[in-house]
């Protein structure tokens, strides 16, 4: 990948010209976009803000989609979760999602489902997980060595700055998309990829595009909204709120 930015220029170009930010919630594990097409996206709340802010003094509200969408960009990265969510709350429009080829995975929004497959897939392999998921050694008992890199390291994780030394032997690689939000995900496909693991991006960060399947990612699984999904509920439910896990596999050539 000669440009890391291609990856957000492109998620950014596919968005409509005219959709608007209605809504956005920054809660302390997620913030959340609404949009004037009855969507809504969630991008991991980082809450660093080491760069000055892109959007200082301007409300996202009223905005073009596009506009907000561009705040992935920032290095802000508090700003960037804006972003994130952004543009996540159009793909992960349930209409969105289908059009792009993904089929839904079941009810509810735990996650450790989506790590159950490679637990039998993967056995005796060794497993590379990009964020600390609580349940990933638990889900992946067969697994000869569960590899857990984490930006801010648990016990018995390793420093995400490992990848460069760890991913290229492992069989496969789950990537928490919420490092678009830290702009690490370009790098992690690419280590990834490059050494042949089967790779997944996965969590409600996860933007619902097919251009990653073109990058060599194997399984692609976000998440969506259900219908009805207010800002001013978001403050009373628990976790990343009521929606669906839906997915899109690469087709072997």
């Amino acid at each position: 990948m000669t440009n890391p930015w291609e990856i957000y220029d492109a998620l950014i170009d596919d968005l409509p010209d005219d959709a608007r930010v209605t809504a956005v919630h920054r809660g302390p594990q997620w913030t959340r976009v609404f949009n004037d097409g009855g969507g809504c996206g969630a991008g991991y709340t980082i809450d660093a803000h080491s760069r000055p802010a892109l959007s200082a003094g301007s409300p996202a509200e009223g905005r073009l989609l596009r506009d907000v969408a561009s705040l992935v960009k920032s290095w802000n990265l508090a700003e960037a979760s804006v972003g994130l969510a952004a543009i996540n709350s159009w793909y992960s429009r349930q209409e969105t999602a289908v059009a792009n080829g993904f089929a839904p995975t079941g009810e509810g929004v735990g996650w450790r489902e989506v790590f159950d497959p490679y637990n039998e897939r993967f056995a005796g392999g060794r497993i590379g997980i990009i964020g600390h998921f609580p349940f990933a050694r638990g889900a992946l008992t067969r697994a000869a060595e569960v590899l857990i890199l984490e930006r801010d390291p648990r016990p018995g994780d390793y420093p995400d700055t490992a990848c460069e030394y760890l991913l290229a032997d492992c069989d496969a690689v789950l990537v928490s998309s919420s490092s678009l939000v830290n702009k690490t995900m370009p790098r992690l496909i690419e280590l990834a990829v490059g050494g042949g693991a089967h790779t997944v991006l996965v969590g409600p960060s996860t933007p619902m595009h097919p251009l990653f399947l073109d990058l060599g990612v194997d399984t692609i699984t976000g998440w969506v909204a259900d219908r009805g999904l207010e800002a001013g509920m978001l403050d009373v439910l628990p976790g990343i709120g009521p929606g669906r896990r839906m997915h899109l596999h690469r087709v072997p050539s």
